[in-house]
């Protein structure tokens, strides 16, 4: 065989592959199967760019913070669409304790927790986070995507029921999908529609009613008191998700429970230390001691994951420290939040949510929430667009997160740069 008759033979199989949606019809089955999938992904990510709901990933320079450097852009960049709500990221005794604990710790455990992956210092955090929500026990998870698909499947079987929001978030629905209960959707924070789910599901073992406390996308609370209240008349079991509420809901920052008075009425709380408790990684579950320590011997994200890494364990538990200490970060919040949402209300926004430091500047169209939000990183300040399917079709808006770092100045200058984009782009007169 010549030279140039084996090159030929080798460029029609990697044609197949690199031409994205083309099969060569005398490829081998590999290669075939390789083109295949290369034009289905293909297809796929085009749809998304002509849809406009392309997601991409700005740089950061810097640490993370109220005020940052992206790369790409020049200048001083103001933050606003971190879940760094307290500003405790990059807090000199959070950061400070993450590098005493790597120093003393060491980077990671190479294991999981049941093995040989459980110090001193993961023990201290769960005790903490326990007795910062006032429950009887806690476990760590690497995240509370693990931590909520972690707890449905060993908690409920076949002969329960699982009620959930219908907008409750996607871990929440992924963690449901694995457990065998009967699953029951009530509408967005109709207590009344829960009341006919409930009685639907009255012939059920265990019933456990599934909630955010705030829902991400709009910065909505939970109508906890009227679901505690049917929940305690229908003999069911209350969860909620507080990932957007840990740290600064509350008068000491305990949550939405402890908002609404109803601490001693949820039986099960999940959260995560990745947003206000120092924005690092981890998630945890907190509730009954029984309930814990069944999801040690049986929980598969716990039982298969490494431990946190102890510079992580470190930073969160000084976090928690700092608010077991003092509600006043906590407490600096509303001002700030209610500030921001007043100043744009008044120019002509449409600002979802009632009081929370989410405040999503709703646009409708995903183009446009782009394209704003392109042009406001150009005015200096660093806001994302979110557009289906983090969002409902024809719900796309700009989120918008208030940090307790943030100073009123920081706050003012990120209201003229809407004002000045959304004037442009005809959102406002």
């Amino acid at each position: 065989m010549s030279l140039r008759t084996a090159v030929r033979g080798l460029r029609a199989p990697l044609r197949s592959v690199l031409q994205p949606c083309a099969v060569a019809a005398n490829a081998s089955r590999p290669y075939a199967a390789a083109a295949q999938a290369r034009c289905v992904l293909e297809s796929e990510l085009d749809s998304i760019r002509a849809a406009g709901t392309w997601k991409g990933e700005r740089v950061i320079t810097s640490k993370q913070g109220p005020h940052i450097s992206v790369d790409g852009s020049t200048g001083d960049i103001l933050n606003f669409c971190a879940n760094n709500y307290l500003g405790l990221s990059s807090h000199p005794e959070v950061v400070k304790a993450g590098i005493d604990a790597l120093q003393k710790y060491g980077a990671g455990l190479s294991s999981v927790r049941f093995i040989c992956g459980t110090q001193s210092l993961h023990k201290d955090l769960e005790e903490k986070l326990a007795q910062f929500h006032e429950r009887e026990d806690c476990i760590l998870y690497a995240s509370c995507f693990d931590a909520n698909a972690g707890l449905f499947e060993v908690l409920l079987g076949p002969d329960d029921a699982v009620l959930s929001d219908e907008l409750n978030h996607a871990s929440i629905i992924d963690g449901i999908r694995l457990c065998r209960a009967k699953r029951f959707r009530y509408k967005h924070m109709d207590l009344n529609d829960l009341e006919e789910k409930l009685k639907e599901s009255q012939s059920s073992r265990l019933r456990l009613v599934v909630t955010d406390g705030v829902f991400s996308m709009d910065g909505d609370v939970a109508p906890l008191k009227g679901i505690c209240d049917l929940a305690e008349q229908y003999g069911a079991l209350v969860f909620i998700d507080e990932c957007h509420a840990t740290g600064f809901m509350g008068a000491r920052g305990r949550g939405t429970d402890e908002l609404l008075g109803v601490m001693d009425k949820v039986h099960i709380v999940n959260s995560t230390l990745g947003k206000a408790l120092g924005g690092a990684a981890g998630g945890y579950t907190v509730g009954p001691k029984a309930l814990i320590e069944l999801l040690r011997q049986r929980s598969r994200p716990y039982l298969f994951s490494n431990s946190l890494p102890p510079p992580v364990v470190g930073c969160a538990t000084r976090a928690v420290e700092l608010l077991l200490a003092s509600n006043e970060i906590a407490q600096s919040m509303a001002a700030k939040t209610m500030r921001f949402r007043n100043n744009m209300t008044q120019a002509g926004f449409t600002i979802s949510g009632t009081a929370h430091p989410i405040c999503p500047v709703m646009l409708g169209d995903a183009r446009l929430a782009s394209l704003m939000a392109d042009e406001m990183l150009k005015l200096g300040v660093y806001v994302i667009g979110f557009s289906y399917p983090v969002v409902p079709k024809g719900k796309a808006r700009i989120r918008v997160q208030i940090s307790a770092a943030h100073t009123d100045e920081d706050i003012d200058r990120a209201v003229d740069a809407f004002i000045q984009t959304g004037r442009k782009h005809g959102v406002i007169s």
